[in-house]
């Protein structure tokens, strides 16, 4: 079974009327589940940010996998 992103969850059929699963959502991604198994995500709009991404620097990268491997 896959792990989950999100709290909230919604199925194929409710997926029929998207806005009723964004209001329930509140803003926020949505696991969609078809046969109790993750088929993705259905992200509102307004839940990814407005800012600009960049790349990160290889030593960045490094740092970030060094620090993941402490904690586990």
């Amino acid at each position: 079974m896959a792990t989950l992103l999100t709290r909230n969850i919604a199925s194929m059929t409710e997926m029929r009327e998207p806005h009723k699963v964004l209001e329930k959502s509140r803003g926020e991604p949505v696991a969609v589940l078809k046969n109790s198994a993750l088929v993705g995500y259905f992200v509102p709009a307004e839940a990814i940010s407005n800012e600009q991404h960049r790349t990160a620097a290889i030593e960045e990268i490094r740092h970030s996998l060094k620090s993941r491997k402490a904690i586990t």
